[in-house]
């Protein structure tokens, strides 16, 4: 329970870090520039009820948001480079290459085992299940599909989840 309440709390920071630090890239650019157009704005004049320096801080903090998202927009409309990062996590991640994941090695497991039974001893049937039975039984010795197990194990409350591929130790 406190692990989870801990990375609740972890991903909450990461989910405000954009816009925290959206406000300190505003407020940093916007005071570093200041001293450079500060005699533009007389500070002894108003607009609107509203000081000149006040607006002068106003105009260079939304050219500076302007300015963010303009480059936002560039790098995903013009250059697309979040596609080629996609595809760069894609090619690392081993769960859409050659790993499974329990819950899907278990219907995998499943539809395989019925393929099996309705082949009639087709032998190119045989040859690709014998291929899934060796790929399952090698994720089965993985510590993803040992977790799986325990972890059904710990929800459901058996001491034996009926899982293909793997023993009632969590391996193969």
């Amino acid at each position: 329970m406190l692990k989870k309440t801990a990375m609740r709390q972890y991903w909450r920071v990461q989910q405000s870090q954009t816009l925290i630090s959206m406000a300190f890239w505003v407020t940093t650019l916007t005071l570093l520039t200041w001293p450079y157009v500060s005699w533009r704005f007389d500070a002894t004049e108003d607009m609107f009820g509203i000081s000149m320096t006040y607006w002068g801080l106003m105009s260079i903090g939304v050219f500076v948001i302007l300015c963010v998202l303009l480059i936002g927009w560039m790098y995903d409309v013009i250059f697309s480079l979040w596609r080629a990062h996609q595809s760069v996590i894609q090619e690392r991640n081993p769960y859409t290459t050659y790993m499974l994941n329990g819950p899907v090695g278990a219907v995998l497991a499943q539809t395989n085992e019925i393929l099996k039974r309705l082949s009639n001893e087709d032998e190119e049937i045989l040859k690709h299940t014998e291929f899934v039975d060796r790929w399952l039984e090698w994720n089965g010795q993985q510590e993803l599909w040992k977790r799986t197990i325990d972890g059904l194990t710990e929800v459901m409350g058996e001491n034996d989840p009926v899982m293909l591929h793997i023993d009632n130790k969590g391996e193969s």
